[in-house]
């Protein structure tokens, strides 16, 4: 049987006290790459009279004992040493795991409210003219990943809606398009991305073209002034 404490290769998420619940995702997802998430997040029964047990028994509490004592290195591992005090008295990884889940991820009326803000947060924004899309859609993104993180399970069908609604007057023409070619209760986000930057690419393109008629006229201008005056003009 291989080493239960061989070093992964995986670069454990390092907890510093902010931002409890992207931390928390990516633990889970860390400790289920590593067949420790439940015992984590169940633990494990040890029964009070040990010679009870019968061979099979005896070895998957072995098991346990041996994952519980790897998940708990793990977590050690994984917070700063100003946050190592609140778990250097735990004796289980599910002790651990919930010391922390308690102190930084608050209480239900805490998240509640936390939740409400950013969704009047995620109502309220708008995509500025000077920005591109790629930039407004990093802002959704980021909202709509905190929303998740505290519980709201947003729809990409609501997500595609807010970004038809709030972006400037110039992409009007791609929007009603879209309205009426697509189906916008099973269109993806990504989709709606794509067809938007490939839009302001040819808004730029346009705008490119039109800078440069007018700088060709102005030349033009220049120069037919240039001839009519014998290159003097006073």
């Amino acid at each position: 049987m291989a080493n239960i404490f061989q070093p992964s290769s995986m670069i454990i998420p390092i907890f510093n006290g902010e931002n409890y619940d992207f931390w928390s995702i990516k633990m889970k997802t860390f400790f289920c790459s590593q067949d420790l998430w439940d015992i984590v997040d169940e633990g494990f029964t040890i029964p009070e009279d040990l010679s009870t047990l019968n061979a099979s028994q005896k070895k998957e509490l072995k098991e346990n004992k041996q994952k519980d004592s790897k998940a708990l290195f793990f977590l050690q591992q994984a917070v700063e040493d100003s946050i190592f005090p609140r778990i250097m008295g735990a004796t289980s990884a599910k002790n651990a795991w919930g010391t922390l889940k308690e102190e930084f991820q608050g209480s239900d009326k805490v998240r509640a409210i936390k939740l409400q803000t950013l969704r009047r947060e995620f109502e309220l924004i708008k995509m500025k003219e000077s920005e591109t899309v790629k930039d407004y859609y990093t802002k959704i993104k980021e909202l709509v990943s905190q929303m998740r993180s505290y519980g709201d399970n947003i729809l990409d069908k609501r997500i595609v809606e807010k970004i038809l609604i709030s972006i400037p007057r110039k992409y009007d023409a791609i929007v009603t398009t879209i309205e009426q070619t697509k189906d916008l209760s099973t269109m993806s986000v990504t989709e709606l991305i794509g067809s938007l930057e490939a839009y302001e690419q040819r808004l730029s393109r346009h705008d490119d073209n039109t800078f440069e008629n007018a700088f060709q006229s102005k030349l033009k201008l220049r120069s037919h002034d240039d001839r009519r005056y014998g290159g003097k003009k006073n």
